[in-house]
């Protein structure tokens, strides 16, 4: 196995950091590498903001589900799909774009994403641990506030980084499903009772498989912070529905 099909293999989310710091250019490495991720046309639709405020670092790990180990990290970074830059450089040059839709959203959010992963592998690669923090979706207006969100900028992610603790280092991978559970052959297919049931076999434990799919479901799906992450969704949504008056520079 190659080193980048190691890396890849091995890596898995820390929440424990050690007192190591981050250095500058281990930083500047991480995001050099997240630039040379694929973006749609090479447009890079995304900014990517490097929260340096302990401040902000804390009202941050408040804002995403109260979740301290974010204040604690050595690097946070909050990757933004942004469709206002190119609205901006289009204007420049003296034209009347059109106002960005949901579909430009999502192009973005795919460039957003992918660099982000980009920083994870980097990271990875230098002995850095890593955690995606999906919850930089909630508390739609608090966090536009804080990281002072104009029109058309949406936090994609956030990753926050630091040198892993030993039992970080030894703590089991959480185990993915087969492939045969998560590959389709040339059209979408819908799971089979059975196979459904034999997807779950190793994961539920001791429990049922109804016992373990409601408690997830109930710590998941039907949580205050995936109803809120809807609702904070729903909130940048409107500037890209025709909803908002346009353009703010």
């Amino acid at each position: 196995m190659n080193e980048i099909l190691k890396a890849l293999y091995e890596r898995k989310s820390v929440r424990v950091f050690t007192e190591q710091d981050i250095t500058g250019e281990e930083k500047e490495t991480i995001l050099q590498a997240a630039l040379q991720a694929p973006s749609a046309g090479c447009q890079l639709l995304y900014t990517i903001l490097d929260i340096t405020d302990q401040h902000k670092k804390e009202q941050l790990a408040l804002l995403c589900d109260n979740q301290p180990f974010i204040g604690k990290a050595k690097m946070v970074l909050v990757f933004c799909a942004d469709c206002r830059k190119w609205l901006s450089f289009y204007r420049e040059a003296g034209l009347d774009p059109r106002l960005p839709g949901p579909g430009d959203l999502l192009l973005a959010v795919e460039d957003a994403l992918i660099a982000a992963q980009n920083a994870v592998t980097a990271a990875q690669s230098l002995g850095i641990g890593s955690c995606y923090i999906g919850d930089v979706m909630e508390n739609a207006e608090k966090m536009q506030e804080l990281l002072a969100l104009p029109q058309y900028v949406y936090p994609a992610c956030m990753l926050v980084f630091g040198y892993p603790t030993r039992q970080q280092q030894e703590r089991e991978k959480p185990r993915r499903f087969a492939l045969s559970d998560m590959v389709c052959e040339n059209s979408y297919q819908d799971k089979s009772s059975r196979e459904i049931r034999e997807m779950f076999q190793d994961k539920t434990g001791e429990k049922s498989y109804e016992a373990w799919m409601e408690a997830f479901w109930k710590r998941k799906y039907e949580s205050d912070f995936s109803r809120e992450m809807n609702r904070s969704m729903g909130v940048y949504l409107d500037s890209f529905s025709g909803a908002s008056t346009g353009f703010q520079a």
